[in-house]
């Protein structure tokens, strides 16, 4: 989401004129987009502003920009207070407020100031940043905005807003507009993307808005995160499972293995309903790859409920494990009204165990790619090598002196770990 976000700003910002400055001492305006999902996150974002306290000292007429969830969508004075030398606050997915900031302290013409206004509006517009556009294959378009699920632990409702899908219509735009400056791969985002349209009685569903966006000539691959259990509906896999461009892959956060520490988190599943669910969608895309989210160390959880998570995984056999230990949110559920009682080391503790697990299950998952012939589509260059990704997600490396990039090719496994692939073109 904050990728996206970076980039309709850095958009709008080059249609005023400005060009991006590799070194931050030299830059006119500094954006700082930040993410707050977890302390280590908000930390480093304190840490990050605090750094550009000399270089606003050093050139007073430098224009700072927070933006994101650090600022959120209600009351962010507190942060005004803290931050005085910041000169322009933008809440999550809103470069409008430093494109009026800049129009009024400089001058531009009529033109320039009306191209970016429109760049920084989302309303299907977008034209990628030309340090962007000779090495863009994988573009993203935020589908919902905000989240009203509110888990107990989750900060986003407080700092993204309640959920809001945008209108169909521009996305369809948006992506149409990606395919035109040639992306190949586009994801669709939200919190819980699966509830696109259910604000909206006369939007489409997320699977009918990939059905449209599947008849986008020059767009390859659909994909969307991140969904949530209970939102998952038949229509959604027979979506993924019939159209080629869908790939099959799907982001489905789990978060506990445990149905106590489930209900205390207020995420609406059991463990075992998490488990049918996986069956479900493995029966019904044939090779599909499925990676979840796991918190460890939520208040209260014990050793016997950290194992039942534990033995979750290691039954499910997922693809990708993303790995949090529980961190309080000011203002979240957990954070009022619970304890985070289980200590520091502990949370580590569980976190190795299941990032050793994980490590032993990708590689089982990775081994079965070995010697076989997989379409691998390349985003960049990493010193020597291609890296691409397949259908499923999966990371591979091929070296060669051809230039790969942005395209579909077939590759056949060499060698393979838990976390990367590596292969030879095939044909």
């Amino acid at each position: 989401m904050n990728v996206a976000d970076s980039e309709r700003v850095s958009s709008a910002l080059e249609h005023l004129g400005y060009e991006f400055s590799p070194r931050i001492e030299d830059a006119d305006v500094i954006v700082l987009n930040t993410c707050v999902v977890r302390q280590s996150a908000e930390d480093k974002a304190y840490g990050r502003l605090s750094s550009l306290l000399p270089v606003k000292r050093a050139n007073p007429n430098v224009v700072i920009n927070l933006m994101g969830c650090l600022v959120g969508v209600k009351n962010n004075q507190p942060l005004r207070d803290r931050f005085p030398y910041v000169d322009v606050f933008s809440p999550p997915s809103d470069p409008l407020p430093l494109v009026e900031y800049l129009l009024q302290r400089d001058a531009h013409t009529a033109e320039q100031a009306e191209t970016a206004r429109r760049f920084a509006v989302m309303d299907g517009d977008l034209m990628l940043p030309h340090s962007n556009l000779t090495n863009h294959v994988a573009g993203w378009i935020p589908v919902v905005y905000g989240c009203s699920h509110a888990c107990t632990y989750c900060i986003i409702p407080y700092r993204r807003g309640v959920e809001k899908s945008r209108p169909p219509e521009e996305i369809y735009a948006e992506a149409r507009s990606l395919a035109a400056q040639g992306v190949k791969e586009i994801t669709l985002l939200g919190q819980i993307v699966d509830r696109y349209g259910k604000d909206q009685s006369d939007y489409p569903s997320l699977a009918g808005l990939l059905r449209e966006l599947h008849k986008i000539d020059g767009i390859e691959r659909l994909r969307f995160l991140t969904s949530h259990p209970n939102w998952i509906t038949d229509e959604l896999l027979d979506c993924v499972a019939e159209l080629p461009k869908v790939m099959p892959h799907m982001e489905i956060p789990n978060q506990a293995g445990d149905d106590e520490v489930l209900a205390a988190m207020r995420r609406g599943y059991t463990a075992d309903q998490y488990r049918q669910l996986v069956v479900k969608v493995r029966q019904r895309i044939p090779g599909v790859s499925i990676a979840t989210d796991i918190i460890v160390g939520f208040p209260g959880e014990t050793d016997s409920q950290f194992q039942n998570t534990y033995d979750l995984l290691a039954e499910l056999k997922l693809d990708v494990v993303h790995l949090a230990r529980y961190s309080p949110r000011t203002g979240t559920v957990s954070e009022r009204n619970m304890v985070d009682n289980v200590p520091s080391a502990e949370k580590w503790r569980r976190f190795r165990a299941i990032e050793a697990l994980q490590e032993s299950v990708a590689g089982e998952i990775h081994a079965t790619y070995q010697g076989k012939t997989v379409e691998v589509l390349f985003e960049d260059k990493a010193k020597k090598r291609w890296r691409g990704r397949t259908p499923t997600n999966k990371l591979v490396f091929v070296e060669t002196d051809e230039n790969l990039l942005g395209q579909l090719r077939p590759v056949r496994i060499t060698w393979t770990g838990p976390w990367s692939m590596l292969g030879e073109l095939s044909g």
